[in-house]
């Protein structure tokens, strides 16, 4: 029998090794600009054409390379890092394993110039597929060029799985942010279509942050700072009040190289416990500087994720970091036992005296007569303070929500069915708790979920006018200004035509990148903080495009529900909570929610029964 076991091909083994460390152009960009950093640049631009697919490239102004190091770097597991076993648990630089150069070259067509800053030529090699075309000299600025063409331009199946030009640069941005927030003290410059994404001058990590993610986080930002014998730990967290419903500005850094570590995390949030809501993140841009020795990050082909010799110290820590940092400020509550317990009276005013406090009532008064004048008293204060926490809610009273090509199910005709005539009197309808609808019905007691309700009418409100193509706006008598993040504002840029369709008028600022002005808004919007609604939609769209792959118009109806809809807590006066079962009736799909979690239960007269009586 012949022997079947062969070596494979160097052109067929990096392609194997791409997989692994080049998934999109993303993949490239991190790599290359971590090439950069550890040739000890002060400077760093990135080019992108097409989101990376049909150019990258990377220029740094740092030591450069020899003409023989140029060929050997795109050799697998060439690397100037590591000579031995013992150099793996040294490790504070970016790259080390020695296989970014030649997983790129092999799914790309890839040109390098380099120069030594000693050497009056540079070197010119070029690359396709694994294979050297040419090699010459050349003349070139003092350090790094390298220019990664046409990627996975021979392997199809690869290229035919990237995504739309908006989902890949904003992956390409997020690297780069990531990159950029992690060494403030180098100039950072990024170009995409020949436009200009980021300037970045060398700062320090505070006016870093302010700089990549917009001048609102100036404000937002509580400086944490604590150093031990193990490690220090050393940044910023985000005020309690700027958490966010889903997870947006999340860095962890150990030795200067961005991981994500969940055991981490958790210790964060919980530092955060009692001054957030539920499923709330806060932002946190954290440098743990610890010895190389205590950690393993050669645990993931993307070197993302790290191995901690002690991790419950280290959660311990952190902890504690982040609660000393919130007390600090005075975000919690704190007791200070150095201060006397005393109370502060002001001194009566000389020639005045304390009268004793009257207490006058009514003999006739008679708590179980019904006196309609009362009760009406009562009702318009019920709604006068229904108006005041309810300002900035979305209710309509008279629109019919209408198709939305989903077919209602059989439970929605069951319930419909169950309606007793008088199912909308008032009398009939109690809110419990400020988040449930009650109502009798014939089978026993309908209880319906207030916010999920609001966004199943929202949702199929916003997505046909998202069909119709039209929309009504109102006029702001002052635009609203508003200011984004670079990857915010792609965002924007993707959705600002929806956003038109449903009554959002948003034009970006002549002058100044990045800076928007709202000048018109949904015409039933209520008071509400337009810049904050914007961004929440833009975080629940993003969240979704990750979680997701839905439609467009499918993801911003969703994420408006979401982010307009009743919350828990919201008292509801009789008109309302008749409203939202109105128009929820009317909708097509009324039993299941935007997350496809039940709106509406029924606790049968059986149910309520088989409790009174005891048995199980």
């Amino acid at each position: 029998m012949p022997d079947i076991v062969h070596l494979l091909p160097d052109s067929v083994a990096n392609q194997i090794a791409a997989g692994e460390v080049i998934q999109r152009p993303a993949s490239a960009v991190k790599e290359l600009l971590e090439n950069a950093l550890d040739s000890g640049a002060t400077q760093v631009d990135l080019i992108v054409k097409d989101a990376g697919k049909a150019l990258i490239q990377v220029t740094d102004n740092g030591c450069g390379m020899s003409e023989t190091d140029a060929r050997l770097a795109f050799e697998r597991h060439a690397t100037s890092k590591i000579s031995k076993v013992d150099d793996l648990f040294q490790i504070r630089t970016m790259g080390f394993r020695g296989e970014a150069l030649a997983s790129i070259a092999a799914i790309a067509q890839v040109e390098i110039k380099t120069r030594l800053s000693d050497q009056d030529i540079g070197t010119c090699i070029v690359i396709e597929g694994s294979e050297v075309k040419s090699q010459d000299f050349c003349e070139c600025a003092q350090g790094t060029t390298i220019m990664v063409k046409n990627l996975f331009y021979n392997v199809p199946a690869r290229r035919k799985f990237l995504k739309s030009f908006t989902v890949e640069l904003r992956h390409i941005i997020e690297e780069f942010q990531r990159v950029a927030l992690a060494n403030p003290g180098i100039d950072f410059n990024m170009f995409n279509d020949r436009k200009p994404v980021f300037q970045l001058k060398a700062s320090n990590l505070k006016r870093r942050i302010v700089a990549v993610f917009g001048t609102n986080f100036n404000s937002r930002l509580l400086p944490v700072e604590q150093k031990m014998d193990l490690l220090s730990i050393t940044g910023f967290v985000g005020k309690p009040e700027f958490a966010k419903k889903t997870r947006g500005e999340q860095y962890f850094y150990v030795n200067n190289r961005y991981i994500k570590h969940p055991y981490l995390n958790h210790a964060l949030i919980s530092a955060f416990e009692e001054l957030i809501p539920d499923k709330a993140y806060p932002s946190y841009f954290l440098m743990f500087d610890i010895d190389p020795g205590e950690i393993d990050i050669n645990i993931h082909p993307t070197k993302t994720e790290i191995k901690f010799q002690d991790e419950k110290l280290v959660y311990s820590i952190l902890r504690s970091a982040i609660k000393a940092a919130l007390g600090k400020f005075s975000v919690t509550p704190s007791i200070d036992f150095n201060v006397e317990t005393t109370f502060d009276f002001k001194p009566i005013p000389k020639g005045q005296y304390v009268k004793q406090p009257q207490i006058r009532m009514n003999p006739d008064y008679n708590p179980f007569e019904n006196n309609g004048k009362v009760a009406s008293q009562r009702e318009e204060d019920n709604r006068q303070h229904w108006d005041r926490l309810y300002s900035d809610e979305q209710v309509s009273h008279g629109d019919k929500i209408r198709s939305t090509g989903i077919e209602p199910g059989p439970s929605s005709q069951q319930i419909e069915a169950d309606f007793l005539e008088d199912v909308l009197v008032p009398e009939n309808l109690f809110q419990l708790h400020r988040r449930y609808i009650l109502s009798q019905v014939k089978s026993g007691l309908m209880v319906i979920d207030q916010q999920k309700a609001h966004e199943r009418i929202l949702f199929e409100r916003y997505f046909e006018l998202l069909g119709k193509r039209h929309s009504h706006s109102q006029q702001e008598l002052f635009p609203v200004k508003l200011s984004l993040s670079p990857a915010d504002a792609e965002l924007l840029t993707e959705i600002v035509e929806e956003l038109k369709l449903v009554g959002f008028s948003i034009k970006p600022d002549s002058t100044r990148k990045f800076i928007y002005h709202i000048t018109g808004t949904p015409a039933d919007l209520k008071a509400v903080n337009i810049g904050e609604l914007i961004e929440r939609i833009l975080d629940s769209y993003k969240s979704n495009l990750m979680d997701f792959n839905v439609d467009k118009n499918l993801n911003l109806a969703r994420s408006m529900a979401r982010n307009l809809s009743i919350k828990p807590g919201k008292m509801l006066h009789i008109d309302e909570m008749k409203a939202i079962i109105e128009e929820l009736f009317a909708c097509k799909v009324p039993e299941y929610g935007v997350d496809g979690e039940s709106i509406i239960t029924i606790i049968t007269l059986q149910e309520l029964d088989i409790r009174f009586a005891g048995k199980q």
